[in-house]
């Protein structure tokens, strides 16, 4: 990926798109999917959608009784037990999926945590990192064979225009010195970005692509760390906790990135690319306002993403992808 790739292409979807408009018509049997985050939020609505399509959708889940129920109505569906925050959880689902799919055609990275408490997790890392990140690297390396054994599969990482707080904090990733809830959430979807970087660099030699993505400003489980009063102080909601802030989107459109991602043939042949709004991101000047759109220069730099792949590797201890 060059700078020069992240522009936008053209797509004719936009923001106010929603899941049903992007998969009108799209035919996905014999496809599988995994989908982390996908009995809730903007997770469920991606589920449904693919499902309604004719793919075949595992769901790992940190409460595999709630997605259950989540998704009872939801055919062709399967939740497995899985917490992000527990690398041998994700070890133990990883080899369960490798145990039933000879393939796997989409990998969709939707759940995350945002703005939580300081919390510790592993050997002392900090939360929202190994949540957003750690997790999602190491269920990719895992099962990184079954997508190359697919023909011309598809990660997507869900990012957010929140990294734009910040880059990697190579000084302090896990904040010994002081935690932030917001920069630490920053950092973390910088991660997700430089993820979908580097694993497109080392897989699409074997038809792997990958993307990250900001699916917009929407209400949803995501902010279930953060009080009320904060959101309604932010001007997100009111005092009855109904959306009020301008550029909100539906959990349907917020999908709708995601899906486009994982489906639009405008995206064959390219990879390692910052979406949003259902096209390619422009890159943002240091400063701009995070509601202006686009991606910083140092959330898609090859350079970075190498680097972070090397520590995510050295942390975890996640199987090695073949260059």
């Amino acid at each position: 990926m060059t700078a020069t790739a992240q522009q936008p292409l053209g797509s004719p979807f936009s923001a106010s798109a929603t899941a049903e408009d992007i998969m009108a018509g799209l035919d996905l049997s014999g496809r599988t999917a995994v989908v982390t985050g996908g009995y809730s939020g903007l997770g469920l609505e991606t589920v449904r959608a693919l499902t309604a399509a004719g793919a075949r959708v595992v769901v790992p889940a940190r409460r595999p009784g709630v997605a259950r129920t989540a998704l009872e109505e939801v055919k062709n569906c399967e939740v497995i037990p899985m917490d992000l925050a527990d690398l041998d959880s994700v070890r133990s689902a990883s080899a369960h999926i490798g145990d039933r799919l000879d393939r796997l055609d989409l990998l969709m990275a939707v759940a995350g945590v945002m703005a939580t408490p300081e919390r510790r997790a592993g050997p002392g890392w900090e939360g929202q990192l190994t949540a957003n990140h750690f997790g999602h690297f190491t269920l990719a390396c895992e099962l990184y064979p079954l997508l190359a054994a697919a023909d011309g599969a598809r990660v997507v990482a869900n990012s957010s225009a929140g990294h734009t707080l910040t880059g990697i904090r190579w000084h302090d990733p896990h904040f010994r010195t002081g935690y932030d809830a917001w920069l630490a959430y920053g950092q973390a979807k910088t991660a997700n970005a430089l993820f979908a970087v580097h694993l497109d660099a080392v897989g699409k030699g074997d038809g792997v692509r990958a993307f990250a993505l900001h699916p917009g400003k929407i209400i949803t489980g995501l902010q279930r760390e953060m009080t009320l009063q904060a959101q309604i102080d932010r001007g997100w909601v009111d005092e009855h906790g109904h959306v009020i802030g301008e550029g909100f989107k539906t959990p349907s459109q917020g999908a709708a990135t995601g899906l486009w991602a994982a489906t639009s043939p405008l995206l064959d042949g390219r990879g390692g690319l910052y979406l949003e709004d259902c096209d390619i991101a422009h890159i943002s000047a240091l400063g701009a306002p995070m509601d202006d759109g686009g991606v910083r220069a140092y959330a898609v730099d090859p350079e970075e993403a190498a680097r972070l792949w090397d520590l995510s590797l050295a942390a975890t201890g996640a199987t090695p992808i073949p260059r």
